[in-house]
C-alpha cells in the first residue's frame, strides 16, 4: 500500500512540476493581414458615447488628415463632432449577432414551426473607439455601426495607422507612456 501511495505521489509531483514551467514569450509577431485602405469618407450610424450627443443618427465619418482628426457629419451634412487622432486610446471591432426584424415577425405567427423564426440572425458590425477628450479631460467610448466587415476592418486599420497606434490582433491601441522619476 505504501508503495502505491509513493508512486502516485511521485507521478502527481512530476506532473505539477512539468506543467508549472515558465513558457518562453513568442518573439516573432504573427503575420498581419492587411485590409485595403478605407475611403476618405464613408457612411456610418452613430450609436452613442460622445458627450453632448445622445441621439442615434446616420451620417458620414470622414478622415480629416489636414487637421489630424476623425469627423462625424450628420444627416444634414453638418459637422456634429470630431475626435483628434492623438485622443484615441483603443480602437477595435465588435460584431453582434441579433435576430432580424423578419425573424421577430415570423416567430410570432401562430403556425407550427413559426417559432424557428428566432433563428433568423444577422450580423451587425461596430467600430468602437475609446478616447480621452482633451477639452473635458474625461474618457469616452464612442460606437459607430458600419455596413460590412470589410469596411470595418479597413476603417480600423486606416484610423489606427493615421493615429500612430500599435496593433494587437484586430485592435489598435496607444501604449501607455511611463514617466521615469529620478
Amino acid at each position: 500500500m505504501r508503495y502505491l501511495i509513493l508512486v502516485c505521489t511521485i507521478v502527481f509531483v512530476a506532473a505539477i512540476s512539468i506543467s508549472a514551467q515558465p513558457r518562453p514569450i513568442q518573439t516573432s509577431p504573427s503575420p498581419v493581414k492587411r485590409a485595403p485602405a478605407a475611403p476618405p469618407s464613408f457612411e456610418a450610424k452613430y450609436e452613442g458615447g460622445m458627450f453632448g450627443y445622445s441621439s442615434k443618427e446616420t451620417g458620414t465619418l470622414k478622415f480629416d488628415d489636414d487637421n489630424s482628426r476623425l469627423v462625424f457629419y450628420g444627416a444634414d451634412k453638418k459637422e456634429k463632432f470630431s475626435i483628434p487622432y492623438d485622443a484615441f486610446v483603443v480602437i477595435y471591432p465588435q460584431s453582434k449577432s441579433v435576430t432580424s426584424t423578419t425573424g421577430n415577425v415570423v416567430k410570432y405567427i401562430p403556425l407550427p414551426g413559426a417559432g424557428l423564426g428566432g433563428f433568423i440572425k444577422e450580423k451587425r458590425q461596430y467600430l468602437v473607439a475609446q478616447f480621452k477628450d482633451p477639452d473635458a479631460d474625461v474618457e469616452g467610448l464612442v460606437n459607430f455601426k458600419l455596413d460590412n466587415r470589410e469596411l470595418l476592418d479597413s476603417a480600423i486599420q486606416t484610423l489606427g495607422e493615421k493615429a500612430n497606434m500599435q496593433q494587437r490582433g484586430d485592435a489598435y491601441y496607444r501604449p501607455k507612456v511611463v514617466k521615469k522619476v529620478i
